[in-house]
């Protein structure tokens, strides 16, 4: 297996945004292997206290060895951050970081199928104690919520969503089992739209979409943005970094409303009463911050990253 490293993207913003500060605590529900959390806990020193989460197993091992030099300072648990107010008190953090999307370590695994470059098992999976694999959507979706799978989570042209998924239900009537390797996914797409010299290989957004069913991720989203705010007390801040546009969106809705009066997303009490819920945050960067030129050219999956800070506010 591929040694598990973590080159944590926008590292400098998401210090500045969280403001990690002696004494506080704070939350990575995305650790990996550990490269933000170390970074928090070092400006939090002497005492600072971090909690972290990661759906990978291998990610929370590196983390383990990564902070070794904080051990007493940190708790990390295997789970998904959509359930961190579960295990984390009410109101008692100063700031929650989500890193979203696939690691780098997880796309250079060639046994973890996140990736067409290196030929793998369709796997896709982040936490692999659960049982559904990229192949077993492939195998029993019918074609046409394949294709509304493709169109929806891979942003992929409707025509050619159908396209792509006639053929994988002809290549699983051909033969049992259907497709199995990441290799013959992406050359299966890639006959049907020929890269023809574009930078981005036509099977991206499929694989997207297969990693992001397989794992349910915008719903993890939705509710984990939720736990974070369940968390956070007053004046903590809330930091998202997003790679793709659907992530952005979820984000984006999240905090319009939290920073506007309305009702809240998931209903409340005020809300059974007809009462509109006042606003309880602020944005520090509504406006993305992206890389520097020096990142992106030292780490070019950097490129797509986007931080969006909100900051909590009490309501009176």
């Amino acid at each position: 297996m591929t040694r598990y490293f973590h080159k944590p993207v926008l590292l400098r913003e998401v210090i500045e945004a969280l403001r990690p500060r002696p004494g506080g605590r704070y939350v990575d529900g995305t650790v990996g292997g550990g490269g933000h959390a170390a970074a928090i806990l070092a400006a939090s020193a002497p005492d600072g206290w971090l909690f972290g989460c990661d759906r990978d197993a291998t990610a929370l091992d590196a983390a383990r060895q990564r902070l070794a030099e904080f051990t007493g300072r940190f708790e990390l648990r295997q789970g998904n951050f959509a359930d961190l107010a579960t295990w984390i008190p009410a109101a008692s953090c100063d700031g929650v970081l989500l890193d979203l999307g696939v690691s780098s370590a997880q796309l250079d695994s060639p046994e973890r199928g996140f990736s067409f470059q290196l030929d793998g098992p369709l796997d896709m999976r982040m936490d692999t104690r659960q049982a559904q694999t990229a192949a077993d959507l492939l195998q029993r979706l019918a074609p046409d919520a394949l294709a509304a799978l493709f169109v929806e989570l891979g942003e992929v042209p409707r025509g050619l969503a159908w396209r792509v998924a006639r053929r994988i239900a002809a290549e699983r009537a051909r033969r049992a089992g259907g497709l199995q390797s990441t290799r013959e996914l992406a050359a299966l797409i890639e006959r049907e739209a020929p890269r023809a010299g574009r930078r981005t290989h036509p099977a991206t957004r499929f694989f997207q979409a297969l990693r992001l069913a397989v794992n349910d991720e915008l719903s993890s989203l939705k509710r984990g943005l939720e736990a974070a705010w369940t968390i956070l007390r007053p004046g903590g801040r809330l930091a998202v970094i997003c790679f793709h546009s659907l992530e952005v969106r979820l984000v984006k809705a999240f905090g319009r409303s939290r920073t506007r009066a309305g009702m809240s997303p998931g209903g409340t009490e005020a809300e059974a009463s007809g009462a509109p819920r006042p606003p309880d945050a602020v944005w520090v960067t509504r406006k993305a911050v992206r890389p520097g030129a020096a990142e992106v050219a030292e780490n070019p999956r950097s490129r797509s990253a986007q931080l969006r800070v909100l900051e909590k506010r009490e309501v009176r």
